[in-house]
């Protein structure tokens, strides 16, 4: 495509921040002919591919192996002497880093897009400050992101968060998680796995708050059976220093000794001194950006995607958004994201993955219902003696039939609740699932095998199926 533009400005689109999002719409912006700018003060990659999904899994692969070495014996291995070096398995980490942060680069620099390093601030609609020098754009992304935040309390910097939890040089003895959301869940469950005692402190009374009931508690049960101190409705009162170790203080007064303190209390958009609100750009009480549904601020030449806008805060998503401005502002085809029914997953050991409505949104929002739930020990664990078991659960709408949930807890869940997205994406009815045959043996089938109903009066409290 003929570059864009009537020459009256230094790029077509200049992006701020260099993660999924602003890569993904500043590659595609370049692609159909723009001239793009992005602009980064960190590593190429954002929080996904450098201090966050990526990174994460690797150490959930590297710290999985000690259930892999522990059921072995009972498929006839011989016993092995086994243990973790854990500073192996972070230069492992870190190698894998580097090579997708130069992958990213190349990516940009194929596509055409000019990246500017440093930090950026907007001066005016159309005018980016980065390191002291001025560029203008016709249209202006912001894809910062966010970050992760510790509470209000006293001792909090001797605790640390996702951050540096990918980077700690040594395994913990013992490390204290305060948090039950997706991140406190899955790096409990790494420190666990890996040979740490682990003591979780959490504000409710199953982890995992916002997911469907059953899932809640199917994950609450599973974590304590690996060995994980869960401790309900505790909160922390504040963190001292003891030695080379921390003391943590619980508001009933309890004291918890430990090597590391691991703050997994939420995230919040990276928005601060940006120049937004200077320019009249819209920012919530979160401070979050506020955005049509075509990412677009209240001033007509801001857009912004991903993580700052604190709508469904998935890397794919903001692939995703980025893609759709990319389209809205470089192909004339105004494009807008559906953000219903977006599979996402909790890598939590074992795993956790869902699609669509909860039992608790599906009965606010559609009435009578049909729940089918099983929990079961799965076929490998007949075997290994191991209690871990598998929850999956159908949300279906009583009158149209239509599933309207599909969750899951046990291994592979994600893998396999990816597939049954696309069939709740096409409508598929309650029918549909039973008319369709299994792949047997394996976990998956169950969900196109269950029959039998949970009686209306049981609601979303962990209730097992039938078998």
């Amino acid at each position: 495509m003929a570059p864009m533009g009537d020459g009256r400005f230094d790029f077509d689109l200049f992006t701020l921040g260099a993660g999924s999002g602003g890569v993904a719409s500043s590659r595609r912006s370049g692609a159909y002919g723009a001239r793009v700018a992005i602009c980064e003060d960190s590593r190429v990659g954002g929080t996904c591919v450098i201090r966050g999904c990526v990174p994460k899994k690797i150490l959930v692969y590297g710290s999985h192996f000690a259930h892999d070495f522990s059921d072995a014996p009972a498929f006839g291995w011989t016993q092995a002497e086994h243990s973790l070096d854990w500073a192996t398995l972070i230069q492992a980490k870190n190698r894998e880093i580097d090579r997708l942060n130069g992958v990213y680069l190349r990516l940009l620099r194929d596509s055409g897009v000019t990246l500017i390093e440093g930090r950026g601030k907007i001066v005016d609609p159309h005018t980016v400050e980065v390191a002291g020098k001025r560029y203008t754009a016709e249209h202006i992304l912001v894809a910062t992101g966010g970050r992760p935040q510790k509470p209000p309390i006293v001792g909090a910097d001797l605790g640390i968060t996702s951050n540096e939890a990918l980077d700690l040089p040594k395994l913990p003895k013992h490390v204290v998680v305060v948090g039950g959301g997706y991140i406190g869940v899955e790096f409990a469950g790494i420190f666990r796995a890996a040979g740490a005692k682990v003591t979780m402190l959490i504000r409710g009374d199953t982890v995992l708050r916002g997911f469907d009931a059953d899932i809640r508690a199917a994950l609450t049960s599973e974590l304590r059976k690996s060995g994980i101190d869960v401790r309900c409705e505790t909160f922390v009162a504040d963190v001292e220093r003891r030695g080379d170790g921390r003391s943590v203080l619980t508001q009933s007064g309890e004291t918890i000794e430990c090597d590391v303190v691991l703050f997994a209390t939420g995230r919040v958009p990276n928005t601060e001194n940006l120049g937004l609100e200077e320019v009249g750009v819209s920012i919530d009480k979160n401070r979050a950006i506020a955005v049509d549904a075509y990412s677009r601020t209240n001033v007509s030449s801001i857009f912004a995607v991903g993580d700052c806008t604190n709508r469904i805060n998935l890397t794919p998503v903001a692939i995703a958004e980025g893609r759709a401005v990319a389209e809205t502002l470089f192909r004339n085809s105004p494009t807008a994201i559906d953000h219903e029914g977006v599979p996402s997953a909790v890598f939590s050991q074992p795993p956790v993955a869902t699609v669509g409505l909860s039992e608790e949104r599906a009965r606010r929002e559609h009435g009578d219902l049909d729940v089918y739930v099983t929990n079961f020990r799965p076929l490998k664990h007949t075997i290994t003696g191991r209690e871990e078991r598998t929850m999956m659960k159908l949300v279906v709408a009583r009158e149209s039939r239509r599933v309207l949930g599909v969750h899951m807890v046990g291994a592979d869940a994600p893998e396999i609740v990816q597939g049954f997205a696309v069939a709740l994406k096409c409508g598929a009815t309650k029918e549909q699932f039973d008319k369709t045959v299994g792949i047997h043996p394996s976990a998956a089938e169950e969900f196109v095998t269950m029959r039998d109903k949970r009686p209306d009066a049981v609601h979303g409290v962990g209730a097992p199926g039938a078998r």
